[in-house]
């Protein structure tokens, strides 16, 4: 009986003994003493002489951008409130109100841009796909120097080509499309007899366009995660399958991004347009006719050396008009973006 309660009685307390009062494991691993901490102000972190002239000339350059922004924003808002007051009798073509002889530029140059965008987006986005994923390397590397090169064109030379080549080469298609399907609207009425329509203008503008489309689309198609290409694949996907659900969803904002450029270089360019069409102030969706609306910045190039006193003013606030357009159209396709990484991290 004495034993069996001293056996008891050592086992109650040992489990009575608190678990901190255990020995703790010995730890095998050197310890490394921590330096001892000093009392009083924290030290400044150490900055570089690069970093500070790199974070420098970022700021400096931001800064600059914003304020030339502004002064050009205030320069054509105060050049322009002239042409807004004055009796709209004083404007070229007497028109009842600035408005009225803003609207058909401004549709102008909206209706060519879209055009251009419409024709020009599709085929970037194939040259961009086959030459990411499709072309051999040899040839995908050709082709991408051709398609910077054509980049840096200038709008002129585009101009001329379309005034000798391309004008008279679609004129005949031009009438074939009034003679046969005149019963719709875009190809209604009579085609001219030149080619150079508003038509010609939108296949010249996408023609420029599309080198910078193709070459931002290439640049986001192939920075696409190679393991969510491979795992498409790896389902039974075909190629076109793997770029449908892998790279397109992918580039999409990068898609919207550079189209948006390129509608911003279609909307403000002013030699090519101004060279190939003939101008009239009018507002029609018709494609094939020689009256065509013509484009702000074409409608400043062609009146601005001949302008003289609130005519000067009244080409200044088609260009605020201009600025405005531009601004928009480059905010929308801000948000866009911006909903898109937005929707993407959500989903991530």
């Amino acid at each position: 009986m004495s034993d069996t309660s001293v056996q008891d009685t050592g086992q109650d307390s040992l489990r009575d003994t608190p678990r901190s009062a255990e020995t703790p494991p010995q730890d095998h691993q050197p310890r490394t003493q921590e330096p001892p901490t000093t009392t009083g102000t924290p030290r400044r972190p150490l900055r570089r002489l690069g970093d500070l002239l790199y974070s420098g000339t970022s700021r400096t350059a931001g800064i600059l951008i914003l304020v030339t922004l502004a002064a050009v924003a205030i320069f054509l808002v105060a050049q322009s409130i002239p042409a807004l007051t004055v009796d709209p009798a004083e404007l070229k073509g007497a028109p009842t109100s600035f408005w009225v002889y803003v609207a058909p530029l401004a549709f102008g140059t909206v209706w060519a841009a879209a055009l251009a965008l419409l024709f020009a987006l599709p085929v970037a986005i194939g040259i961009a796909l086959f030459i990411s994923h499709y072309a051999p390397r040899k040839l995908a590397q050709g082709l991408g120097y051709v398609i910077d090169l054509l980049a840096a064109v200038p709008s002129v030379v585009f101009g001329l080509w379309g005034i000798k080549v391309l004008a008279p080469g679609v004129q005949p298609v031009y009438a074939w499309l009034t003679e046969n399907m005149g019963w719709f609207p875009l190809f209604s009425g009579q085609a001219s007899g030149t080619g150079r329509t508003i038509l010609t203008v939108a296949i010249v503008l996408a023609v420029m366009i599309l080198p910078i489309i193709t070459a931002l689309c290439r640049e986001v198609f192939l920075q696409t995660p190679r393991l969510h290409e491979e795992a498409a694949l790896a389902l039974g996907a075909t190629r076109w399958e793997m770029v449908r659900v892998a790279v397109l969803p992918f580039g999409r904002a990068g898609i919207v991004s550079a189209s948006m450029l390129g509608l911003g270089r279609a909307l403000g360019e002013t030699m090519a347009v101004a060279m190939v069409l003939s101008p009239a102030t009018v507002i029609s969706f018709a494609l094939l006719t020689s009256s065509n609306p013509t484009t702000i910045a074409a409608n400043i190039a062609l009146n601005f050396p001949e302008a003289f006193g609130v005519n000067v003013n009244a080409l200044i606030a088609t260009g605020l008009v201009l600025f405005v357009i531009t601004l928009l159209v480059n905010s929308v396709a801000r948000i866009i973006v911006n909903r898109r990484k937005a929707f993407s991290g959500a989903n991530s």
